[in-house]
């Protein structure tokens, strides 16, 4: 069974496309068979929600009277860079306000942005003579400036380690509480809906390929940061940290439901932005990848009591385990807990599902494949 492009968005535009969640595909696999599953369904929506680090936005905020070249720039307090030209910028999800208190950030900043809310602007910068301004105090808003849109370096980990603690004191993390000798491990994956666990190829997923990001229409930009094809593998699936995506997408068309700031207790802020990608079933290999299940996805787990960039692995546990609450592994009774929100996942691809239902997203052929081979570079 071969399907195009062109022949599922014709079905798209028509609105006869049969469209159905990783979730959801799963049970008609099992029921029906990959071949009969694959004939009857033409794409398969995913979808993650959770903490993504590594993640920004550009904006240009419009040039005052006289101008201003700034060079110095802080929204809500917390800085911006101020490095590009006269009056753009680029606010990072991690930098933290320098305000007394802390807990507000790169992430709350374009949370707030979205949201509509006003933000505190102050910069400064040298004059010259064409930008002859050396300070502004002001506010601004999403709608005041002229340019404003997501740039996320590296998003939609393919999966990722899931974490532990051997050391008798409790740690803050990235990876959230650790407590002491092993009493909990964390995860942060939606595992059977996540994007590219369900195309662990990426033999549909390309620069170009059309997204829901952040509750809008967002693109792949390009391999994301990080980006490792040489991660172990069971079955043909990686069981950590391996592929990523670089994501852009226009912040105006946005929901605040999907991007939120994040204060990491002892650890800072980030930013849970919501990403869905749809898979065209072009083959029944295609099909039979979008019917993995919690099962059949597994991930190490590491112990974050060994500060090392090779840190022990004590164990392997599937998705499946990891949700239910508590698992045994190295001899340890274990409280597990996810960072990634499996009940926004699901709303992020039935939200998409919805949208190509209704002929209001159609698919995009990517217009460069990602890399079949890249491996992660180790600063010495």
């Amino acid at each position: 069974m071969k399907r195009t492009y062109d022949e599922i968005n014709d079905k798209i535009k028509k609105r006869k496309a049969v469209v159905l969640t990783a979730e959801e595909v799963i049970e008609l696999v099992k029921d029906k068979g990959v071949k009969k599953a694959a004939e009857e369904v033409d794409v398969v929506t995913t979808g993650t929600f959770g903490a993504m680090c590594s993640s920004g936005a550009f904006l240009n905020l419009g040039h005052s009277d006289p101008p201003i070249r700034m060079a110095n720039i802080s929204l809500n307090g917390v800085q911006a860079y101020g490095g590009i030209a006269a009056v753009d910028t680029y606010i990072g999800a991690t930098q933290m306000t320098d305000r007394k208190g802390g807990g507000y950030g790169g992430g709350h900043v374009i949370e707030d942005l979205v949201a509509g809310k006003k933000i505190h602007l102050v910069a400064s910068g040298p004059g010259t003579d064409c930008y002859t301004r050396k300070s502004i105090e002001t506010t601004i808003s999403l709608n005041s400036i002229n340019d404003a849109y997501m740039y996320n370096p590296r998003n939609a980990y393919q999966n990722y380690t899931a974490a532990t603690n051997s050391t008798d004191k409790t740690l803050q993390t990235y990876m959230g509480k650790l407590l002491p000798n092993f009493r909990n491990v964390t995860y942060s994956s939606s595992g059977q809906l996540s994007p590219l666990l369900n195309d662990p190829h990426l033999d549909t997923i390309g620069v170009g390929t059309r997204i829901f990001l952040g509750g809008g229409e967002g693109y792949v930009a390009w391999a994301g940061t990080q980006f490792n094809t040489k991660t172990p593998e069971i079955d043909g699936v990686p069981i950590g940290g391996a592929r990523t995506l670089a994501l852009i997408g226009n912040l105006r068309g946005m929901e605040r439901e999907f991007v939120r700031g994040l204060d990491i207790f002892g650890y800072g802020t980030s930013l849970a932005v919501g990403v869905g990608v749809p898979i065209p079933i072009l083959s029944e290999n295609v099909m039979k990848r979008c019917a993995i299940s919690d099962e059949e996805i597994f991930t190490q787990i590491f112990d974050y009591g060994v500060s090392s960039k090779t840190r022990p692995v004590i164990g392997k546990v599937n998705y499946a385990d990891l949700r239910s609450g508590k698992i045994e592994c190295d001899g340890h009774v274990m409280r597990t807990s996810s960072l990634s929100s499996y009940k926004y996942a699901r709303k992020v691809s039935g939200k998409l599902k919805e949208w190509i239902e209704s002929d209001k997203f159609t698919l995009t052929v990517p217009s460069i494949p990602l890399p079949k081979e890249g491996t992660l570079k180790e600063l010495r």
